[in-house]
C-alpha cells in the first residue's frame, strides 16, 4: 500500500547550532501557520542529523521513541542515523 502525503508525517532530528546545542524534532506536516517559518528556519540553520516520514498508524510510539532518541542523543550517548532508522524501523513510510 502507497502511503498518500495525508497518511504520513514529515520529520527532522536536528542539533540546534546557533542556540543551545541540542537535538531537537521538528514535525513538519504538523505545524501551524503561526509557528511554521520560525520551526522551519531552526531546522535548517541546524545540523541535520536524521530525517523521514512517520506512518500515521502507530506515529504516537514512533514520536515516543523519537523522544528517548533525543533524550539519548542530548546526553552524549553517540548514536548515529543508522541508529535512529533501526529503532523507528516499521514507524518509518
Amino acid at each position: 500500500m502507497i502511503a498518500f502525503e495525508s497518511e504520513k508525517t514529515m520529520f527532522e532530528i536536528y542539533r540546534e547550532t546557533a542556540y543551545s546545542g541540542k537535538f531537537r524534532v521538528v514535525y513538519f506536516t504538523e505545524l501551524q501557520e503561526h509557528n511554521k517559518e520560525a520551526e522551519i528556519n531552526h531546522a535548517l540553520s541546524g545540523e541535520h542529523f536524521f530525517d523521514g516520514y512517520l506512518k500515521n498508524f502507530g506515529k504516537e510510539e514512533a514520536k515516543r521513541i523519537i523522544g528517548a532518541l533525543l533524550e539519548r542523543l542530548n546526553a552524549g550517548e553517540p548514536l548515529t542515523a543508522a541508529d535512529a532508522r533501526r529503532e523507528l524501523g516499521s514507524y518509518l513510510a
